[in-house]
């Protein structure tokens, strides 16, 4: 059922009453697009936040060398409008009957593309690339090291964040330093990528939580610091407006299936689920288990600075009400090691695998894996470490490598979980669980018995979109 919604949420919402003047509560549903690391998909919400149909693409993974990993920005375009219309036809539907549509996406990869011509001037360059780092080592040693910054960006001098990968591209593709010079470069993550498209190549834009994950934004202002580009090294010139995640930016343009739907959400895929969670209320938290595993908590509208190597960022913020903060500790190989082991290693050929394999032997035979494949994230951030892969014997199987993988998936998590404690001075009783693996119960029990605490699965999953869904929906009015 859709939540009670809070008055610091309330606040900032649209009048229900004069969005059902513009038309908007006729539409009886909201659609989300959830573009994520490894696939697209549209699903589509009635008004007691149930799924009504939805429909998911994979995109290629494009990784030219140790450490890169790339994304085509055009695919991620025509799987994001194939979902849409697959997920409208499977319901039923038109664009006319969606009230409104949310946006929520994977943070930090950095797409330029020419404003004239629309074309990417190079591949994405994925959140969990690190190819930036020199740039990094650098940017630390002139400011005066890896925490310099955290003060006004809540956030480590890391090769994770945007800002120093649109850096690196203004460095090394010749394309995008010409474009730059003759200011006709783009910049944006994801969503703003999405965004631009959407709107008929119109509107530049992006929301607080994914602006909060640059580098280059001032977490007290919500606004670009030319200080925090000056050090970083990039031109303000091309980066996007900064709007909130729930307001009415514009009515779509393309693709036709949803011409005239106007877009109202727009949340980081981390800052979506804690919403789609219904974790108001400064001290919940939530845990994602994708691509990655990122646990946030909701600090209010207190911006709590970390002292054991967590994020600082903007959870989210509702129209014109005050934006409110989370504490974020950040893995970032948690489902990508079960890809990692069907993918590299063959050791699967579907995913729902690995579980059946760790439930055929009763321990991990003393095999532990940490999957650092691009260095360590929160609360270590040693971007210098490797995976490892330890205790193995002749006995040692398969059946104990896929068990070991669901365990490094935990055990992370609990690193980051008792660092988030340390930090909010918050004991918590309950985590809630939400992401793709999820649905893996010897993964979730693992994690209840090593953190002594129970773990919560929403009745409905994916908690990501619904988050958008939420953000949008209350932007007209669409929730009571």
């Amino acid at each position: 059922a859709r939540p009670a919604w809070p008055a610091s949420v309330r606040l900032g919402c649209g009048d229900p009453a004069a969005a059902a003047a513009r038309g908007a509560m006729a539409a009886r549903y909201v659609g989300a697009i959830d573009q994520g690391t490894t696939s697209s998909r549209f699903i589509i919400f009635d008004d007691k936040s149930q799924i009504v149909a939805e429909a998911q693409e994979e995109h290629a993974q494009i990784m030219p060398r140790e450490g890169w990993v790339e994304h085509d920005p055009l695919e991620i375009w025509e799987r994001t409008k194939t979902v849409i219309k697959a997920a409208l036809d499977k319901a039923g539907l038109k664009g006319s009957d969606l009230a409104t549509i949310g946006i929520t996406n994977q943070r930090e990869t950095t797409v330029v593309w020419n404003k004239h011509t629309g074309e990417p001037l190079h591949n994405a360059v994925v959140w969990m690339d690190t190819r930036s780092q020199n740039i990094c080592d650098q940017i630390a040693a002139e400011a005066g090291g890896k925490d310099a910054l955290q003060a006004k960006t809540g956030l480590p001098i890391v090769p994770y964040f945007a800002g120093t990968k649109l850096r690196w591209l203004i460095e090394n593709i010749p394309d995008v330093a010409e474009a730059v010079q003759n200011d006709s470069a783009l910049f944006g993550t994801i969503d703003t990528w999405l965004l631009w498209l959407l709107s008929g190549g119109k509107e530049h834009l992006t929301d607080v939580t994914n602006a909060s994950r640059t580098l280059l934004m001032d977490l007290d202002r919500l606004d670009w610091d030319d200080g925090l580009c000056d050090v970083v090294g990039v031109p303000r010139s091309v980066l996007p407006r900064i709007v909130s995640s729930s307001e009415e930016l514009f009515r779509v343009a393309d693709p036709p299936c949803i011409a005239g739907v106007p877009v109202a959400g727009v949340l980081g895929d981390q800052q979506a689920a804690l919403f789609g969670q219904t974790c108001f209320e400064p001290g919940e938290a939530k845990n994602t288990y994708g691509t990655g595993c990122f646990l946030l908590l909701n600090t209010g509208e207190q911006k709590v600075v970390s002292r054991h190597g967590l994020l600082t960022t903007v959870a989210y913020k509702i129209g014109d009400a005050p934006a409110a903060y989370a504490l974020e500790g950040s893995v970032a190989i948690g489902g990508a090691l079960v890809q990692w082991l069907r993918d590299n290693l063959g050791i699967i050929s579907k995913a729902p695998e690995v579980e059946t394999l760790a439930k055929q032997v009763e321990t991990n035979g003393d095999v532990y894996l940490v999957p650092a494949f691009s260095g360590l994230y929160a609360p270590y951030w040693r971007d210098d470490a490797r995976g490892v892969l330890v205790g193995m014997t002749r006995y040692t199987n398969k059946c104990h490598i896929a068990r070991a993988s669901l365990e490094a998936i935990a055990f992370q998590s609990r690193d980051v979980f008792h660092a988030m404690e340390k930090d909010s001075e918050v004991k918590l009783s309950t985590l809630k669980a939400d992401g793709g693996a999820v649905v893996n119960n010897t993964l979730m029990q693992f994690q209840s018995d090593i953190l002594d605490i129970p773990v919560i699965r929403p009745v409905v999953t994916e908690t990501t979109a619904l988050g958008a869904a939420y953000a949008a929906g209350l932007a007209v009015g669409f929730w009571p």
